[in-house]
Formats: C-alpha cells, structure tokens, sequence
C-alpha cells in the first residue's frame, strides 16, 4: 500500500494544527460559489465573479523559486452538485470557514436545469421502481427537485441562513442565470449584519 502522509498538512515539520489559523494568506478567497455541475452552466463563477467586481477568478498559481505551488491569486471558489443545491454545500461552507475565513456564500441555479424535468414525486417513485429503495423521508421534498426558480433559490438561502453550520458573518446570495444569454439576475441577499441580528 502506498503512503502518501508525506502530503498532509498535518505532518509537515513545523506545522502545528492547534495553532493553524487558515490558508488566507496563500489563497485569499472571498466568495464561495454554489452552481450546478452541468458543463453547460460553467460559466456561472465567472458572471458572479464579474457581478461581484472585486472578484479574480480563475486567478493563477503561486509559485516559489523551487516552482512550488505555494498559493493562488484566485478570490471566487466553486463548487458544484446537482443542481447547484444548498443542502449538499453544508460541510463544504463549514469547512472552507474554518480553512479560509471567507465572506460570501452564493447560490445559483441555471436555466433547463436537469432538476426541472422532475417532481419530488416522481424521483422518489422512480427510485422505488428502479432500485426497490424508498428514499422519501431521506430529505425534504424542497431539496428533491426544482419546482420554481425563485422559490427553490430562496429556499436554499434561506436553509443556509438558518443552519448552525453556516457561521453568521457570512453575506449570502441567490442568483438565477440564464445559460443562452449569460444574464445573472440576483433573486435575494441577506447581509451578514441582518444575519447577525436574527
């Protein structure tokens, strides 16, 4: 079996993990960016990082005189799930908080999602036809599917805004983007300062 612990932070001579205080320094990422994994939508961290303006995104790396990569310019992280679905990101955006001290969240979901062409109902039966497995009460029918845009958008912000893994100086967005014309049209925000005083 091959050992690859050379490659942990953990392991590394001098690294000390109780007093490790994040990567910012390396790569300093503002924004976390939650979007479908359709190649269609790829587009999606590049119109928020535009949207946003202070943004650099794709960025480059970070080089030492060795040629170790040692950071990155990039601000804007993405990451991608079915549906670009707020339920899935959880573990994510708790810990990129802990690794990068970010401070925005954002959620898009795209136009002729796959996530469109199915109720709850029907994935759950479906599921039960072709694998003999009920997933009903596994999650909330609300993250099964996408029925309305503009309600499925802020559901999941509203599902981070409410989750105790999402820490409350995070702002949080909700976007729609359309994947012919590229147009980003921003559906709700809730500033970290409203969080806070909820």
């Amino acid at each position: 079996m091959t050992n690859f612990s050379q490659f942990e932070f953990r392991n590394l001579p001098g690294f000390d993990q109780n007093t490790f205080d994040g990567f910012d320094k390396a790569i300093p990422m503002k924004t976390l960016v939650i979007y479908c994994f359709d190649p269609r939508a790829a587009e999606i961290p590049k119109a928020v990082a535009d949207h946003l303006g202070d943004e650099v995104y794709p960025g480059e790396n970070i080089t030492d005189e060795n040629g170790v990569r040692i950071g990155h310019t990039r601000t804007l992280f993405a990451l991608s799930n079915g549906g670009g679905r707020a339920l899935q990101s959880l573990q994510s955006i708790a810990t990129m908080d802990y690794l990068f001290h970010y401070q925005n969240v954002v959620i898009v979901h795209h136009s002729f999602c796959g996530m469109t062409s199915y109720t709850p109902e029907l994935l759950i039966e479906k599921f039960h036809t072709h694998h003999h497995t009920d997933i009903s009460g596994l999650w909330d029918h609300e993250d099964m599917a996408i029925e309305d845009y503009e309600k499925t958008i802020k559901h999941d912000v509203d599902l981070l805004d409410h989750s105790p893994l999402v820490p409350k100086h995070l702002n949080l967005y909700g976007f729609f983007y359309e994947i012919n014309s590229g147009e980003l049209t921003e559906v709700v925000r809730v500033p970290a300062s409203e969080r806070s005083a909820s």
